[in-house]
C-alpha cells in the first residue's frame, strides 16, 4: 500500500511532454514578443554596425654594405610598441581630448627585414590612420636615416684612415713585400668604399592599404545569432512567465485560506 501511495506521488511531481507542450502553447504569445523583439534588435544592430576593414603599412628597414639590417627589426618593432605608439596616442588624446578611436599594432614577419603596421577600423577612420601611420613611418625613416649616416661616417674615417696606408706603402721602397701590402691595402679601401655606396636607406612600401574585404563578424552571422538567442530567449521567459504565473495563484490562494 505504502509502494502505491509513493508510486502515485512521484508520478503527480513528474511534468510530462504534453504538460510542456500545453504550458508553451499557452504563453506562446510571451514567446512570439521576445523572440521578435530580440531579432529585430538583432537586425538593426547588424546594419547599423559600420564594416571595419583593415589598414596596413609596410617599411624595408635599411642595410649595410653587407646585407645586414642597419638596426635588428625586433629592437624597432619593441620602439614602436613602448615609445612611438604611445607617444602618437598620448599627442592625439592631448589635442582632441579623447583617446585614439583604434589601436596600432607593430610586428616584423618572420625572415624578413619588414617593419609591419595594422590597423583595424572603420573607413570613416581612415584618414586618421592614415596620418597615424605616416607619423610612425617618419619616426622609423628618421632613425633608420641616423643610423646610415653614422655608419657612413664610420666607413669614411676607415677609408681615409686606410687611404694614409695606401700613401704610405706607396711612398716606401719598391719591394715584393711592399707590393704585396700595397695591393692588400688598396684592396682594403676598394672593400670599404663598396661597403658605403651599398648602404640602402628604408623604403616605405605601403602606406595604410586598405583590405579589401571587411573584418569582423558577418552582417549575416549577426542575425544568425540574434535568431537563435531570440529562440532560446523567448522558450525561456515562455515558461519562465508560467512559473511567475503559478507562484502568484499559490500566494493569492494561501492569503483567501
Amino acid at each position: 500500500m505504502t509502494k502505491t501511495l509513493e508510486s502515485r506521488q512521484d508520478n503527480d511531481d513528474e511534468i510530462s511532454l504534453v504538460d510542456l507542450a500545453t504550458t508553451f502553447i499557452r504563453r506562446r504569445r510571451v514567446f512570439y514578443a521576445s523572440f521578435l523583439v530580440v531579432t529585430v534588435l538583432a537586425v538593426i544592430y547588424a546594419m547599423m554596425t559600420p564594416a571595419n576593414y583593415e589598414y596596413v603599412s609596410l617599411v624595408q628597414l635599411a642595410e649595410d654594405g653587407k646585407g645586414k639590417y642597419i638596426e635588428e627589426p625586433g629592437s624597432v618593432v619593441a620602439t614602436l610598441e613602448n615609445r612611438w605608439i604611445p607617444e602618437q596616442v598620448a599627442t592625439f588624446a592631448e589635442v582632441n581630448d579623447r583617446g585614439l578611436p583604434f589601436k596600432v599594432q607593430a610586428a616584423n614577419p618572420k625572415d624578413t627585414g619588414l617593419i609591419r603596421l595594422s590597423t583595424e577600423t572603420t573607413e570613416e577612420q581612415s584618414d586618421l590612420v592614415s596620418e597615424i601611420h605616416t607619423n610612425l613611418i617618419t619616426s622609423v625613416q628618421e632613425r633608420q636615416q641616423q643610423l646610415i649616416e653614422t655608419a657612413k661616417n664610420t666607413l669614411d674615417k676607415r677609408i681615409a684612415s686606410q687611404g694614409k696606408v695606401v700613401e704610405a706603402l706607396q711612398s716606401m721602397v719598391s719591394s715584393e713585400n711592399t707590393a704585396s701590402a700595397l695591393a692588400a691595402a688598396i684592396q682594403k679601401q676598394a672593400e670599404l668604399e663598396s661597403d658605403k655606396d651599398s648602404l640602402k636607406s628604408a623604403e616605405v612600401l605601403v602606406t595604410s592599404r586598405q583590405s579589401n574585404d571587411s573584418k569582423g563578424p558577418a552582417k549575416a552571422l549577426i542575425v544568425a545569432l540574434g535568431l537563435m538567442l531570440g529562440l532560446m530567449g523567448g522558450v525561456f521567459l515562455a515558461f519562465f512567465s508560467e512559473f511567475i504565473a503559478l507562484v502568484r495563484d499559490s500566494l493569492n490562494n494561501a492569503q483567501e485560506e
